[in-house]
């Protein structure tokens, strides 16, 4: 399957340094246009209707983000690419959407490839897009919905359902307030780091906790947290001061 790409990027020779790494690492991705703007990204997209867009967020003429709120119905991968930790990338990794750091390295760029041929010929890339944008008009104070990808498809989730994460190998469980138990194939660290400032915490190797939905502490045999659904959680002796006092801010 030959992917057709268009790159989006201010920056002539990111621009062209990307098309050369593309042209000579990804054999199945032909890039068919470029584009420095706003305007022009969203007349090049319209013209070629490529199957991924590489994108950069930030744009003299405004930002990527700019550029697919003018799609109602995005039909392409999206592939974002950014020269440092951007504030937006939190939200992008909540939906599942690609970035790529620059300076570019060769096997991420593979990779988001990879990734950009299995979103389109699963045709999902669309629902991804859409979650990330409502998640961008959000305010800070206000629960994102997380995308997990499932063996059916996306399950787009707010982050105020969830009640725990548990680690089973390479999988992870997530527990949610109706009862239903969705799993992925991410391990349980890499859902730590997102969802730590949403008060979210790790208190045990195989549990991450919705602090929201601790019912009780239970001291008996080191300590559990008894969740809303009434699952017993043990917390681990390193984790007890930080859980404590996250539940002593909670109180307050």
């Amino acid at each position: 399957m030959i992917l057709k790409a268009v790159i989006v990027d201010d920056e002539i020779r990111s621009r062209d340094f990307l098309k050369t790494l593309v042209e000579e690492f990804c054999p199945d991705v032909k890039v068919t246009g470029v584009a420095a703007s706003v305007d022009e990204a969203v007349t090049i997209i319209g013209t070629h209707a490529p199957d991924v867009v590489f994108l950069d967020i930030e744009l003299h003429t405004g930002t990527g983000f700019d550029v697919l709120e003018k799609f109602a119905s995005p039909n392409f991968h999206v592939i974002f690419t950014t020269a440092y930790d951007h504030y937006a990338i939190k939200a992008i990794k909540f939906s599942a959407v690609d970035y790529i750091l620059k300076p570019i390295d060769i096997d991420e760029l593979q990779q988001a490839v990879e990734k950009a041929k299995e979103k389109v010929e699963s045709n999902t890339s669309q629902q991804s897009i859409n979650n990330l944008l409502q998640n961008l008009r959000k305010p800070s104070t206000t629960d994102y919905s997380i995308t997990l990808a499932t063996s059916d498809g996306l399950e787009f989730v707010p982050l105020q359902n969830i009640i725990r994460l548990e680690a089973s190998g390479p999988y992870t469980y997530f527990y949610l307030k109706e009862g239903k138990k969705i799993m992925v194939s991410k391990n349980l660290k890499e859902y730590e780091t997102m969802l730590g400032d949403y008060n979210f915490l790790r208190v045990h190797n195989s549990h991450i906790i919705n602090m929201k939905e601790v019912k009780r502490l239970k001291k008996t045999d080191g300590g559990y947290a008894v969740m809303n659904d009434e699952s017993m959680i043990a917390i681990s002796p390193k984790k007890k001061d930080d859980f404590m006092l996250q539940i002593g801010q909670r109180l307050v």
